[in-house]
């Protein structure tokens, strides 16, 4: 078969650092000239590239990876390739016991995979990529690996030390992005805050952003992923000025007692980490703050667990997303700790939080009723257009609907829109000059 008239589908699964993947190599398959389809059941080969990093991740992968093993025997595809963080973490288990699959690959075998379907890598076009996201915004991998060390995480086995992108290769892509028509960039990484201190030996993230916001088409930068321990307060002014960053800050806390903190190897306090987030409120007036938290972890006791809802009951925060405890193979805790606090009580313990943040995002978006806020729409659903303000990121936060109804509302722009209902996780507005 000529390559050329190979039919290729890329199945994502995880995070949005894994969809950048996807994108970097659906970009060199489209300029190998092979045909990119969207729906795998009519591609001769199917790509999936998998999540390891919890144990319902795990399963979803092995999930699909097995849909697709079935699909092949059927014979309604002929090639199924598995890459990513799964194939990376348990490459010859997964050789062993699916041998259907073609191939395997890790995380860092972009040529393997371009050579293995018939094509040398294009190095002038890293930093290229086919965007599977809108075409008015883009995740913008500034780093790859982490070198913290929580006790319940496996990235750092999975996906190696930190290391920064160089700042002029991100301007580049960066540059190239906008001329595409993306208009909001969503920087994302395992650690915003430690960007540069390999490569630069210092802290950049201000210096990356002062260069990103003076490119012409982006309206918003978006930061994703600011580790709170040695958290890069030079931003906070040029948040507070800069139109084009958002006041928007993702900063996974995971936990707020001492104690578990310490267990969890996270190098902060409870002390240390509302000083931090009293500071960004005070220096960026309006600031959105998502965190997520961790519940369930080896040494969270009732009273542990009590701290920790007060904290969500006192701080308020704006987005909040949340996880239980998932014993992992290779990490700090599976090695030193028990797994001891049953499933049952760590999905209770779960419900009980994000019940207290449903009731607390309910009373925030109240507030916004009558306001007039800037917002970007996204797409349509039904009988509205979806929006986004600059106080949410795509797919993980509030959503603001505007009837069509009466409204003629392009895609990718930007409009004034004024709130006159609110839900717990939805406003609603209309449109004004």
């Amino acid at each position: 078969m000529n390559n050329k008239n190979k039919n290729i589908s890329v199945i994502t699964l995880g995070c949005s650092k894994n969809l950048v993947d996807s994108e970097v190599l659906l970009g060199q398959i489209g300029t190998a000239g092979l045909n990119i389809v969207n729906d795998p059941n009519r591609a001769g080969t199917v790509i999936i590239n998998t999540c390891g990093f919890i144990q319902d991740a795990k399963q979803e992968s092995i999930d699909t990876i097995l849909h697709y093993v079935r699909a092949k025997e059927e014979g309604k595809i002929k090639e199924l390739f598995v890459m990513g963080c799964l194939s990376e973490r348990y490459r010859r288990e997964l050789e062993s016991e699916i041998k259907e699959v073609d191939a395997y690959f890790g995380v860092n075998e972009l040529n393997d995979i371009t050579g293995r379907l018939g094509f040398e890598t294009r190095k002038d076009l890293l930093g290229e990529r086919l965007l599977t996201t809108p075409s008015h915004y883009a995740y913008f991998k500034i780093s790859e690996g982490c070198d913290r060390k929580c006790s319940f995480c496996s990235i750092p086995q999975i996906r190696g030390a930190h290391k920064s992108r160089d700042m002029d290769e991100l301007f580049k892509e960066a540059e190239y992005l906008s001329k595409k028509g993306v208009r909001e960039l969503i920087l994302i990484a395992q650690d915003l805050s430690y960007y540069g201190i390999d490569l630069y030996k210092e802290q950049k993230l201000r210096e990356l952003l002062n260069g990103l916001v003076s490119i012409s088409g982006l309206d918003w930068i978006r930061l994703h992923y600011t580790y709170p321990n040695n958290f890069p307060a030079d931003i906070l002014p040029l948040m507070a000025s800069e139109d084009k960053i958002c006041r928007y800050i993702d900063i996974p806390l995971q936990h707020i007692n001492d104690n578990v903190l310490k267990i969890m190897r996270r190098g902060s306090s409870r002390k240390s980490t509302i000083d931090l987030i009293d500071r960004i409120r005070e220096e960026v007036p309006g600031v959105a703050l998502r965190t997520t938290l961790l519940v369930g972890h080896p040494g969270e006791g009732e009273k542990e667990f009590n701290e920790l809802k007060d904290f969500v009951r006192e701080m308020r925060f704006d987005r909040l997303g949340l996880f239980t405890y998932s014993h992992e193979e290779g990490t700090w805790g599976y090695n030193h700790y028990k797994d001891d606090i049953p499933e049952e009580l760590k999905q209770a313990r779960g419900e009980e939080i994000m019940d207290m943040q449903q009731g607390i995002s309910g009373e925030l978006n109240r507030l916004k009723l009558g306001k007039k806020f800037r917002a970007i729409i996204d797409r349509t659903e039904g009988e509205y257009y979806i929006a986004r303000t600059e106080f949410d990121s795509p797919e993980v936060d509030n959503e603001v609907l505007i009837l069509k109804k009466g409204n003629k509302l392009d895609i990718g722009s930007f409009y004034n829109i004024r709130i006159n209902e609110a839900s717990e996780y939805d406003l609603f507005g209309e449109p004004e000059s």
